[in-house]
């Protein structure tokens, strides 16, 4: 059940980003903490940024295009899975329009990010920041279309737990990331850089969290896969007329004994055993014994010719 899927594509993403923020994080700590060209003088804690626009710049540049690539194919992913009905469908043009929406604030998201590793902090930036302004603005407005999507699909899937739960956890990241983003701009531009770097590293760090909850959304198709799969031995054994190894079910509940019970023991039951095997048998006042129940005045048939 739990084979390689869907699933797998928000996992790797996730593991991807956090790969590349610890990389980057261990080489500025066990490098002595230096302090980058592209560094405030007041500054003492590296942004993000900072550490990506000097030596490990073709690893920013290329591990975040892994992940956000990887990551926005999660999101045709799961509009396909609900177009095929692996995933619960999309029931109005409304539902449709805000997965569109959340797919393309995603691709805005993603780009800004690639733009905003190749245009570093250092040489660029003023591009930097606004491309960095479009990653995280790209990101948040996905999840708002996300969560717009997932609270109407919720309301007329409301067996499905799983939509509420997604609904949540997109929701939290949000107002998170909403708020920090806000504190970050805040303290960035009030000159309190330390703060704005420690808040920049959280904010990369709830963006991996975000990621990897994507997961739990495709966990529906796993299980219709299992499903189907299922179904569709089932229907070859009919094929063929062989049950599944140790007699086990098939459609709608039938199993080996019992379609043969139907097909030869209970008609044979029916028609050879109670007038064969019971003819001598009396039960009360010497009327002839039925088993099961059967009315007296049940006519004995012709056995069945083999």
């Amino acid at each position: 059940m739990w084979g390689i899927s869907y699933w797998i594509v928000p996992i790797f993403s996730s593991l991807v980003w956090l790969a590349m923020l610890l990389a980057m994080l261990i080489t500025w700590v066990t490098e002595g903490s230096p302090h980058y060209a592209s560094m405030d003088p007041r500054q003492h804690i590296a942004y993000i940024s900072d550490v990506g626009a000097e030596g490990l710049k073709p690893l920013f540049i290329a591990m975040s295009a892994v992940t956000v690539v990887t990551f926005d194919l999660a999101f045709i992913f799961e509009r396909w899975l609900r177009h095929t009905g692996r995933l619960v469908r999309n029931v109005s043009i409304t539902q449709k329009l805000l997965s569109f929406l959340s797919l393309v604030a995603a691709i805005a998201g993603a780009a800004g990010l690639i733009l905003l590793t190749i245009f570093d902090t250092l040489r660029h930036p003023h591009l930097h920041n606004c491309f960095l302004i479009l990653f995280i603005g790209g990101y948040i407005l996905s999840a708002i279309f996300i969560c717009a999507e997932y609270q109407r699909l919720g309301i007329h899937f409301r067996e499905h737990a799983i939509l509420r739960y997604s609904f949540w956890i997109k929701l939290f990241f949000i107002l998170v990331e909403l708020a920090l983003a806000i504190a970050f701009g805040v303290t960035h531009n009030q000159g309190k850089y330390n703060a704005a770097a420690v808040l920049e590293w959280i904010i990369a760090l709830i963006f991996f969290f975000y990621v990897l909850s994507f997961f739990i959304d495709f966990m529906p198709a796993v299980r219709a896969k299992h499903h189907q799969s299922h179904e569709t031995e089932m229907d070859v054994a009919m094929e063929q007329g062989d049950a599944p190894s140790g007699g086990n079910f098939y459609r709608d509940g039938a199993v080996n004994g019992v379609s043969n019970g139907f097909a030869n023991g209970y008609a044979n039951g029916r028609t050879n055993g109670y007038t064969d095997i019971y003819p001598n048998d009396r039960g009360i006042n010497g009327d002839a014994y039925y088993p099961g129940g059967y009315a007296q005045n049940m006519k004995a048939t012709e056995p069945v010719p083999a």
